[in-house]
């Protein structure tokens, strides 16, 4: 009797542990992805070839909110649509004038350079890679964001500017596929 008494409360112990540990492994994962990084998945090619689709990761809301957001940093965009987030590069910051002309960036009427994308990439490209837009001032809480796969990105030439309370994370640490392992602008 007094052995099947111990054997229940060792028993109830163990719930109660384990309990505990994933309430307390909860927390920690929520507190991690709300502060720290946010886990990722690339859907979709629109920034190819930086960014493989499928490709997994976390993106670092600490250095969005420590360093803020600069010109071509790679940010998460929270949308309010079925698309759930966008994975897009940072163009035109907020007071910018943003503008293509003939496939070139132009920033409040100085053209810059995108070092960034991959040139060997788009001279495989038949059409433009990227068409002309008409120039847009943002305001002081807008980003022009826009994927390195300009032909089949939709971002802010279909979407318009984002607001800064849209922009949940900066850069990626790709974990997933491994040959792809590294931080991209992070």
């Amino acid at each position: 009797m007094k052995n099947s008494k111990v054997k229940n409360k060792a028993q109830g112990s163990e719930v109660w542990d384990t309990l505990k540990t994933l309430v307390i492994s909860f927390m920690f994962f929520w507190l991690l992805s709300t502060y720290v990084v946010r886990p990722v998945q690339v859907q979709g090619s629109s920034m190819y070839p930086t960014l493989q689709t499928d490709a997994i990761g976390v993106s670092n809301i600490i250095g969005l909110n420590l360093r803020g957001i600069d010109r071509f940093d790679i940010v998460i965009i929270r949308m309010d649509t079925s698309a759930g987030y966008l994975v897009k590069r940072v163009v035109g910051l907020p007071g910018e004038t943003v503008q293509y002309r003939d496939g070139k960036l132009y920033i409040n009427g100085e053209e810059t350079a995108e070092d960034f994308l991959d040139q060997e990439y788009i001279s495989t490209q038949e059409s433009p890679f990227i068409e002309d837009t008409e120039a847009i001032t943002l305001a002081e809480d807008e980003y022009y964001c826009i994927g390195d796969n300009r032909p089949v990105s939709r971002d802010s030439r279909y979407y318009g500017p984002f607001k800064k309370s849209q922009i949940s994370s900066k850069g990626v640490l790709i974990l997933y596929p491994f040959d792809e392992f590294g931080v991209k602008s992070w």
